[in-house]
């Protein structure tokens, strides 16, 4: 297998957060979105952004931006839709995704999830899967297109129908804390 190429997420609303990019917000020496570019980057054989709006506000960050192809914040899945694309694009095999306010994930993310694969491999903690994290074919593709435009949204049920394993991170902590609110924000900025 190849090495895969990785796609950040980032093309929520962040509600809880009051709206905008949460990504660009400052967290200790950057911001949320480059302790994730900087943890990932290095694992993939190229990396990209999926979010959605004027591009032009995320040309700071040196990243081919990616928009979801599905109407209505179709949620994570679209993302991952819209990553298999641009990395069918490049040539490429299989995606590793990774949630754009989830700044302290594993630096070995993408060696554990190729680990258990091939096919979908979704990260996990013993407290249940994080599937904004992953191992994706881009073969599969089509496929979830379809899945989209008949409008399903939940993760896990279109994971499951392709037979998806879990990549186990157990070593304890929060290695998949994300930031939601303005009180994540707070505890990341103590974590970082």
């Amino acid at each position: 297998m190849n090495q895969p190429y990785g796609v950040i997420l980032a093309g929520g609303l962040a509600r809880r957060m009051g709206g905008g990019d949460k990504g660009l917000l400052p967290l200790g020496r950057g911001t949320i979105l480059s302790h994730v570019i900087d943890r990932l980057e290095p694992q993939v054989a190229g990396l990209a952004l999926n979010a959605n709006g004027d591009p032009a506000r995320l040309a700071g960050l040196g990243l081919p931006v990616v928009p979801d192809s599905i109407d209505g914040f179709a949620g994570p899945l679209a993302g991952v839709l819209a990553g298999l694309d641009w990395a069918a694009a490049q040539g490429g095999e299989y995606i590793v995704t990774a949630a754009a306010d989830t700044p302290f994930f594993p630096c070995d993310l993408v060696p554990r999830l190729l680990a258990e694969g091939p096919g979908i491999v979704l990260a996990a903690t013993p407290d249940g899967a994080h599937p904004t994290f992953g191992l994706w074919p881009v073969a599969l593709r089509d496929d979830l297109r379809a899945a989209l435009q008949d409008g399903l949204r939940k993760v896990v049920q279109w994971t499951d129908r392709h037979g998806a394993r879990q990549a186990l991170f157990d070593e304890g902590g929060t290695p998949f804390f994300n930031v939601n609110t303005p009180e994540d924000l707070a505890r990341a900025e103590a974590m970082a």
